[in-house]
């Protein structure tokens, strides 16, 4: 890194980091199916250190189409009965082998996979953490059917980076930028990122990316970590 940073053309160096997913709770209470953290200390069941999303509910803010969250992540099962209707659909980049929209992604009709370069947001089994925070966000609610997320109808859009092994501060960073040209370029109204994920250290690269995303008003919500 001190060789590089030496040559004058070269702005800053680091490494290449390895993030992986936060670990998913097993208590028996969230494996069970409780939404816990959707409940207030005004809704029934009652929980005073929840989310009050209930309460948001009950009010009738259940949130509309037109807000747009990125998930940077894991992908997302396509065909999940709570999720379907909540992914988004890229109308400037229909597939048709062409990168219609421009953006340097050829047909990325529900988001891009930055693990494998390619348009297929869900590989399987592998991509159940990016579809477990996609429910939290915007699993369709009041169908009666298994969860509700924050947001019941805000569209989804993925950025898959992390793989078996992780994902490294490149595609992170990939993931972040192709969010907030989606954003600038199509005009989508894309309020957030998700990213539950960690590890590694301090990436420049990475802190330039998202403070580009924030100038494009698109906040950037990071987990908190497990430990």
């Amino acid at each position: 890194i001190r060789e590089i940073e030496n040559d004058s053309a070269v702005e800053f160096a680091e490494p290449n980091w390895v993030y992986t997913h936060s670990v998913l709770a097993n208590d028996p209470y969230f494996t069970g199916g409780s939404l816990w953290g959707m409940y207030g200390d005004a809704s029934s069941p009652a929980n005073l250190y929840g989310s009050q999303a209930a309460e948001a509910w009950a009010a009738g803010h259940t949130c509309t189409s037109d807000v747009y969250v990125g998930v940077i992540d894991e992908g997302i099962m396509l065909g999940h009965e709570d999720l379907a209707a909540n992914i988004w659909n890229n109308q400037s980049d229909l597939e048709d082998g062409s990168d219609n929209d421009g953006n340097g992604y050829a047909d990325d009709v529900h988001g891009w996979d930055f693990v494998n370069n390619d348009n297929t947001i869900f590989d399987g089994t592998s991509d159940d953490h990016g579809t477990h925070v996609s429910g939290t966000i915007a699993a369709a609610g009041g169908n009666g059917s298994g969860v509700a997320g924050v947001c019941w109808n805000a569209r989804l859009i993925s950025a898959k980076f992390l793989g078996r092994r992780g994902g490294t501060t490149a595609n992170a960073i990939k993931a972040v930028n192709y969010i907030t040209d989606l954003k600038v370029r199509n005009y989508l109204n894309i309020v957030a990122t998700n990213n539950s994920w960690g590890g590694g250290g301090f990436s420049q690269a990475l802190k330039d990316a998202i403070d580009a995303a924030g100038v494009a008003n698109i906040l950037f919500v990071a987990a908190a970590g497990n430990d």
